[in-house]
């Protein structure tokens, strides 16, 4: 884990790093902004957003995010491209406030709990860092920068994925030459587990705990499979 990875830009199609995409797309927003200017239309406002796996880091998401939508549609983006596997709880931590989609007022420490249901442009804005919770068990956490604002004109979408990093290679932990293709859901959490199509039918643990290698900084965690709806 921990490799440096590279994501193609949704707009030219170039690949760079997730640093040099994150100025990338910023320029070519900039000429979109242009082509965009039409005073008798509707505009908004659109936050930049950097989604990255907090420990591991070749994993990332640069995407944009209409102001008026808001951090359940965050939430649900990131289930839907990145976690979701059993329906687990989830949390944002902005500024010491807890956000959930079913919050009680306060959490057990006494921390204040806000909804979800709370728009990006009441509590975000330009150069702010905040984290993500996904499965408060075996939990997935994410760091979420701002990384820009612009003026657009109005999208139906709430959302656009600038660039996402590409599929990660792995190598078979145990053979040590061929491509990985699944992960042992125990050998995992002890830094190995990735297994080739041949290794995998005398792995020890057994095929029950083998899923498949995903581009997702959940890949091997719980029964999470991939996203369906955004596949790598």
């Amino acid at each position: 884990m921990g490799k440096q990875s590279k994501g193609k830009c949704r707009f030219c199609g170039k690949e760079y790093t997730k640093a040099s995409m994150m100025k990338h797309v910023s320029s070519c927003l900039e000429c979109i902004k242009e082509l965009e200017q039409n005073e008798n239309e509707k505009t908004c406002g659109y936050f930049g957003l950097v989604i990255t796996g907090k420990h591991d880091k070749s994993y990332w998401l640069i995407t944009e995010f209409r102001e008026d939508a808001t951090l359940k549609d965050v939430d649900q983006f990131l289930r839907d491209i990145w976690l979701e596997c059993c329906g687990h709880l989830s949390s944002f931590e902005i500024l010491g406030i807890t956000y959930d989609r079913d919050p009680d007022p306060f959490d057990d420490w006494g921390h204040p709990v806000k909804s979800m249901n709370c728009k990006l442009k009441s509590v975000i804005k330009k150069g702010m860092t905040f984290e993500y919770e996904y499965d408060f068990g075996s939990s997935t956490d994410l760091v979420i920068s701002v990384f820009g604002y612009r003026g657009g004109k109005w999208k139906k979408d709430r959302f656009t994925i600038l660039s996402r990093n590409n599929p990660i290679s792995y190598i078979c932990d145990e053979c040590g030459e061929k491509p990985a293709t699944a992960v042992c859901a125990q050998c995992i959490y002890e830094g190995m587990g990735m297994l080739c199509d041949d290794c995998q039918k005398d792995h020890e643990c057994g095929e029950e705990l083998l899923l498949p290698v995903c581009n997702s900084p959940r890949v091997g965690v719980c029964g999470y499979e991939g996203s369906l709806k955004y596949p790598d």
